[in-house]
């Protein structure tokens, strides 16, 4: 008979046929429940006096003794996979569970003149493809995260034993047959020893090996041909977790040319964390998956991963048994589950939501704690003049303390009848008042007429800055021109201008006690400053005395039209009485 054409799948065994493993244990063979690989998969049982029972709890592998597949993961079980070694391992990391499935036993077989390799293990169930097709491709996301951070346990035991599995992909995962919530890494058939004897393999690219393994979950050290290593196994994981999460990978489209897909995965890794977290615009989060390959992107070819580092990035706040029924949300989870979809719901509950506030309102949202609530324009005496920029810090107190002394109650408004034009037209007035000033004598005016010689006088102690005019007034035009830089709110200068007028009364005051023959001091200033420039204009000395009289009788009547204006601004200009 012809050789078995390498990588072919094996000729039937016939049913109840008997294999004798290495160590002498006899198994017998029940029906073919599936195949994996280039090998078919028999029920079995271990009581060879009865037929091979449906609920049976073993497996066996077969294949032609020259395939390679169940060769490979013969090794791995026999030197990584024994029962007392994982029991061992569980104890020390106080696991309750590792998904690794138990080997029981191997041996070699002929049957019309073939040669069969077999090997007995636990019996699993469904494989975790099954599940995500009939649930769209997509898991839960807090399934999809227990499902990390188990296999990362899974990981790290193998590797701690020299190997790495090289093939993570959800029809590798396989349900607990009697406990169909444990999930196991099965098919060790591309394992490979990538530190035999504790010497780590050396960085070689290998052309003749680009692209082996699973085309869709492969890593980039696969694309490049080299020997499989602990982060490849791990990237590898994160290509599968993030499709799981999102039902698909953004390669998809082009997995016939493994090119493209290796070009696909170079720019994912690149621009870590975005490259992930843009995915999850449509789909649900998937943070922890970005964090996850962002930090395998940081291992070398020969460095140990930080396990327990992998294992808090997926943490979940959902814990217990792993839930496989189908996501209702776009995040891969259900709704009770989704905080966010929750707080859609809780919205649509309440009622539509409000307008969005416009800057100005979120501005002066952010000082909400220390103003008052707007007030109508009728019901202020009027609006704040503007001031430079550079003055809003300084004047800040004295404006909220104003402010609180000039808002009405809250109450007071609604009683008022008066229209909105009105309160403009109102508005518009006290504006007015508030901004032109009481005309002012030009005698008062502080500006010294000049000698002949072209030098200005000594200043005199007032310490007003007006300007004469010939018509003796200071328009409201020429008061905003001249004092726009430096003026500030009128209610912020309230004290100012009350000290100001005090300084003024006290001054017209302080004459009489110091000049007893009825001048003050002020008034005999104003008569030589008038004598003199009668003099240096040429003026006729005769008319001298006459016009000096004049000017008394004027500073008596002005000292009397200042004083009255004086009361009158105490009365009605100033907002702290």
């Amino acid at each position: 008979m012809a050789p078995p054409r390498k990588n072919a799948l094996p000729k039937p065994l016939p049913d109840g046929f008997i294999l004798t493993d290495t160590e002498k244990k006899k198994w017998k063979l029940g029906t073919i429940i599936g195949q994996g690989g280039f090998g078919l998969i028999y029920l079995a049982s271990q009581d060879i006096d009865r037929p091979v029972a449906m609920d049976t709890d073993f497996v066996i592998k077969v294949e032609y003794q020259t395939n390679g597949p169940l060769f490979s993961e013969l090794k791995f079980y026999q030197r990584a996979a024994k029962p007392e070694s994982m029991q061992k391992w569980k104890k020390n990391r106080k696991l309750d569970f590792l998904g690794i499935p138990t080997y029981w036993g191997s041996g070699l077989a002929e049957y019309n003149d073939l040669s069969y390799r077999f090997m007995a293990m636990d019996r699993l169930g469904m494989d975790l493809q099954k599940v995500c097709d009939r649930n769209g491709g997509r898991l839960k996301k807090a399934t999809v995260l227990q499902l990390g951070q188990r296999l990362v346990d899974v990981l790290e035991y193998i590797h701690e034993n020299e190997y790495v599995h090289a093939d993570i992909k959800a029809a590798n995962l396989m349900h607990g047959y009697r406990d169909p919530e444990q999930v196991y890494l099965a098919d060790y058939g591309l394992s490979y020893r990538y530190c035999p004897d504790g010497a780590h393999k050396e960085y070689k690219e290998n052309p003749k090996r680009c692209h082996d393994g699973t085309i869709e979950y492969t890593s980039l050290d696969a694309h490049k041909g080299l020997a499989p290593s602990r982060r490849s196994d791990l990237q590898i994981l994160g290509f599968c977790l993030l499709h799981w999460l999102c039902g698909s990978l953004p390669w998809n489209s082009v997995l016939k040319n493994p090119t493209q897909v290796q070009e696909a995965k170079t720019r994912l890794m690149d621009n870590l964390p975005d490259s992930v977290q843009q995915l999850s615009a449509s789909r649900g989060s998937t943070d922890e998956v970005a964090a996850f390959l962002l930090y395998v992107k940081t291992l070398g070819y020969q460095d140990k991963p930080d396990y327990q580092h992998l294992k808090d990035l997926l943490a979940s706040v959902v814990t217990g048994s792993l839930d496989f029924s189908s996501p209702q949300g776009p995040a891969g989870e259900s709704d009770s589950k989704n905080p966010h979809t929750r707080e859609k719901k809780a919205g649509r509950a309440r009622g539509p939501s409000k307008a969005k506030p416009s800057p100005a309102e979120v501005e002066d949202g952010a000082h909400e704690g220390m103003k008052s609530k707007p007030v109508p324009a009728c019901h202020i005496r009027g609006p704040p003049l503007p001031k430079p920029q550079s003055q809003q810090e300084e004047v800040l107190p004295a404006v909220r303390r104003s402010q609180r002394l000039r808002v009405a109650p809250v109450h007071s408004y609604k009683e008022d009848d008066c229209e909105e034009d009105d309160c403009e037209e109102d508005n518009s007035e006290d504006e007015e008042e508030e901004v032109r000033p009481k005309p002012i004598p030009a005698c008062y005016l502080r500006g010294p007429p000049k000698s002949p010689s072209g030098q200005p006088k000594q200043k005199t102690e007032s310490t007003w800055t007006g300007r004469k005019r010939d018509d003796q007034t200071v328009t409201s035009e020429r008061w905003e021109r001249v004092h726009m830089q430096r003026r500030k709110p009128e209610w912020a200068n309230c004290d100012i201008k009350r000290q100001t007028n005090m300084e003024y009364t006290e001054r017209w005051d302080e004459g009489p006690l110091h000049d007893r023959k009825g001048h003050s001091h002020q008034q005999q200033r104003c008569s030589q400053h008038w004598y003199k420039h009668r003099d240096s204009t040429g003026q006729d000395a005769g008319s001298t005395q006459t016009q000096g009289l004049m000017s008394c009788f004027i500073v008596l009547g002005a000292f009397l039209l200042v004083v009255a204006v004086l009361e009158f601004a105490k009365v009605h200009l100033n907002p702290f009485e």
